[in-house]
């Protein structure tokens, strides 16, 4: 099968779209994770934010979304179904996000708060640390910046 990637605001998308990837969120994050936290926090509707997600057979296999920040474009939300890890499908979507971030806002940096034991692979797509860690609902976080033009 084919895997589609795509993207949309969120008042454009399909309900039941919109729900999947909703539904994929809570499940990676508040219950895999076991973070409780206010998932829907009203950012997916603002201005200019995009959602992104890679869907398979009708199934949605990963999702992140794009915003606009007042000095930099925002990665955010990047979730990977259990049973689509280690395919390169997270890799190809965030690809993708750096891509669409570079269209919307030619020379702005790009943002992300990533989860600690993730930065290596973040750093794949050319971010870097860029700040102290943190914890977020119990994870430890760590800032993550990329620069225009980095790789």
């Amino acid at each position: 099968m084919t895997i589609g990637y795509h993207r949309s605001a969120a008042a454009d998308l399909d309900p039941v779209v919109l729900y999947r990837l909703l539904e994929l969120r809570v499940a990676v994050f508040v219950v895999e994770q076991e973070a409780a936290y206010p998932d829907v926090d009203g950012r997916d509707v603002e201005p200019g934010a995009e959602l992104l997600w890679a869907e398979e057979d009708g199934t949605v296999l990963a999702t992140a979304r794009v915003l606009r920040d007042p000095d930099a474009m925002r990665i955010g939300r990047v979730a990977t179904a259990a049973s689509a890890r280690g395919r390169g499908v997270a890799s190809a979507l965030m690809r993708l996000a750096v891509e669409r971030c570079a269209q919307l806002a030619p020379g702005a940096p790009m943002v992300l708060d990533a989860q600690e034991h993730l930065a290596d692979w973040y750093a794949r797509f050319g971010f870097t640390i860029d700040g102290e860690r943190f914890h977020e609902d119990g994870i430890p976080h760590v800032p993550m910046r990329r620069e225009p033009g980095g790789s």
